[in-house]
């Protein structure tokens, strides 16, 4: 038995030795004929790759020549620009854009041998462009897309908030100086234009312009982001607004597309609770500008040494500027008047400060402005103010031998009666001889409106609880995000039909009776609020909106159609401070003054007129907890309270809106 269980083993290890040895020398043949191994490349030839070293692509038919450069700083970084020349083009004027949107797509709308094909993307008046012979430049803004250095949103001025010797005033300072040294097709004279962030830039090339610089064209531009431009309106903030923060920071180029988990925007910022914790858990805190924000909820130095208007106004006037705005921007309706407030005292000799107010919405002025939303209008407004205003302007101020532009200071279309003013200033009302006068409309007992003010033993108030668990939307649900894509309702939500809101019981409407003449009013109406809340904080929505005939023979969809003509939101801790908030004495009769934006409306004969006010607007603003905290960003779930909003209207504590009412020859228009 013994030598039985030796042999078995020896076996055993015989047959185990020779397996070993099968997949070692297995082993070897394979490495030996392996297609990766070295030895096996030695026996076929390399395949030429399909792609060459560089590819040029033949032009001979397009009506255009494209140059992609790199261009220097004072500082060293190259900013990258695309240059579009029009084929044969000498001594021609160049239009120069600073972008955060990446040039190269600006100016390649299309695949296309046709200039005018290439230029419809955003930021380019294609028509004007292109009959008036100007060369396009578009330039990555510092740290984005193609080019070089770091980037920071809406990068401030040499200062105290940038210690750097850079900043986009210099950098297109330097571009310019690039341009006409080293395109030898130009005539030597640049302009700058460019609409919303692009707008800023342009407003940025105002501040030590390069000599070449002849004229600005900042369309709806950024200006103060916290009183009334894109990041907050009077304190409260546009969350819509932080889909942009993770577009625009996540990446040099674009960033990630912003998710959700709901078909409705309404229950998905509800589900998050506050803005900081919808930021957290879509991870912004990797962003700076989110963090910038959210540790700046006042208005401090921060956003007040920001303020371009206030900038400006401290700068000579140097370079002609036409300011574009319009009259249903969702985005920047606070920027262009502001400026033009700011710096049309400068303007001693009326030659050098002129604005447009048209009938559009964020950036509408480059496209089809025949309609906006529910609105009709007899022509192409759009095309109206590219033809008779920005073409002209550019060319006298850019092309050799341009007559002189015969445009008025002000051009402003009318709406209500749809037709455009010639006017001398901003806000003046007509052409001619008229006077605006600050008229109260008052809010009456029974939510009535009327320039006659509450009679003794008026009822003292009207009130109305506000939830924030049921916040007021500002657009029918479901609520689409932010965006431009097809079927967005982004652009026009300003001109929506406000019938929706007044139904329910949060939203006080009052209105006038039908009128029986006209009612015009040009400049900024003023809210005079005198209301209380049962908490320590709130918002007041106002909004000023012409409610339509019951019938409207033209056009019967716009039958009984409630248009808001103006609105605007404003947060109660800001009532003494915009920089020190304070709590609220609780039920206590306050006075709210705050200016709504820029109208020029007549409110015509059949029509009535109707004031709106409501305590949330979601969620387009954050909602209020309507209890005091520190920072509303971070408000916690219990912080959320209802609270009982009250709105008086008997003899000394009106409430009205102070109409900028327009008379004409001693009569009301």
């Amino acid at each position: 038995m013994v030598f039985k269980r030796d042999a078995l083993r020896a076996l055993s290890i015989v047959c185990l030795s020779l397996i070993f040895l099968y997949i070692s020398l297995s082993m070897s043949a394979l490495a030996q004929t392996s297609p990766a191994a070295p030895a096996a490349t030695s026996q076929y030839p390399d395949l030429p790759t399909e792609i060459p070293e560089k590819f040029t692509q033949v032009t001979t038919t397009f009506n255009y020549e494209k140059r992609d450069v790199m261009i220097s700083m004072r500082d060293g970084a190259k900013l990258h620009a695309v240059i579009v020349i029009p084929k044969g083009a000498k001594n021609a004027p160049i239009l120069l854009t600073s972008t955060p949107y990446n040039a190269e797509s600006q100016v390649s709308h299309a695949a296309s041998p046709d200039l005018a094909r290439i230029l419809q993307g955003y930021d380019n008046p294609a028509d004007v462009i292109v009959e008036g012979g100007y060369i396009r430049v578009v330039v990555d803004v510092r740290g984005k897309w193609g080019s070089e250095g770091d980037y920071l949103m809406n990068r401030p001025l040499r200062g105290p908030l940038n210690p750097t010797p850079v900043d986009d005033s210099t950098d297109i300072y330097d571009t310019i100086d690039w341009l006409v040294k080293n395109v030898p097709e130009s005539n030597g004279r640049v302009g700058v234009l460019g609409i919303s962030y692009d707008g800023w830039t342009t407003l940025m090339a105002m501040f030590h312009p390069h000599p070449a610089l002849k004229v600005v064209v900042p369309m709806n531009p950024m200006v103060d982001g916290w009183m009334g431009d894109d990041w907050f309106h009077y304190g409260a903030f546009r969350e819509q607004m932080v889909l942009y923060f993770q577009l625009q920071e996540a990446a040099r180029g674009q960033g990630p597309q912003w998710w959700t988990d709901y078909a409705d925007d309404y229950t998905a910022w509800m589900a998050a609770g506050s803005v900081g914790a919808m930021g957290k858990m879509h991870g912004l805190a990797q962003v700076g500008f989110w963090n910038k924000v959210v540790a700046h909820p006042t208005y401090d130095a921060f956003w007040q040494e920001q303020a371009v208007d206030k900038l400006l106004a401290k700068e000579p006037l140097q370079v002609p500027v036409l300011l574009v705005h319009s009259l249903w921007d969702q985005e920047d309706i606070y920027g262009a008047p502001a400026v033009y407030r700011a710096i049309k005292p400068k303007d001693t000799n009326n030659g050098m400060v002129y604005m447009v107010l048209g009938p559009w919405h964020h950036a509408q002025e480059i496209g089809d402005g025949a309609s906006l939303g529910a609105l009709k209008f007899p022509t192409d407004t759009a095309k109206d103010f590219r033809e008779q205003v920005l073409a002209p302007f550019l060319a006298q101020y850019l092309k050799d031998g341009a007559p002189k532009a015969t445009i008025a200071s002000v051009t402003a279309y009318e709406t209500g009666t749809n037709k455009w003013l010639q006017l001398p200033s901003w806000p003046s009302g007509c052409p001619g001889r008229c006077t605006i006068n600050s008229t109260p409309l008052y809010l009456e007992p029974g939510r009535k409106l009327s320039f006659t003010a509450p009679a003794a033993g008026a009822t003292a108030y009207d009130e109305y609880v506000s939830d924030p668990a049921n916040p007021v939307p500002y657009l029918p649900r479901p609520v689409q995000p932010f965006g431009y894509g097809e079927g967005s309702t982004w652009s026009t939500w300003l001109v929506t039909d406000q019938r929706g809101p007044a139904a329910r019981p949060d939203v006080l409407s009052f209105v006038s009776e039908k009128l029986s003449t006209p009612v015009k009013i040009s400049g900024e109406p003023v809210v005079n609020l005198v209301a209380s809340t049962s908490g320590t904080d709130s918002d007041w929505v106002v909004k000023l909106i012409d409610v339509y005939p019951d019938e409207v023979g033209p056009d019967p969809k716009m039958g009984g159609y409630e248009l808001m003509i103006s609105a605007n939101i404003f947060r109660d801790r800001y009532r003494e401070s915009f920089s020190d908030p304070k709590p609220i004495v609780p039920d206590t009769p306050l006075l709210y003054r705050f200016p709504l934006p820029d109208a020029n409306h007549v409110f015509l004969p059949g029509h009535r007129i109707m004031v709106q006010i409501q305590s949330s607007w979601f969620p387009l603003y954050d909602r209020n907890p309507q209890t005091f905290v520190e920072n509303i960003f971070f408000a916690k779930p219990d912080d959320y309270k209802k609270a009982t909003q009250r709105i008086y209207h008997a003899p000394g504590d009106e409430s009205f809106v102070e109409l900028p009412l327009v008379t004409i020859a001693g009569n009301s228009k």
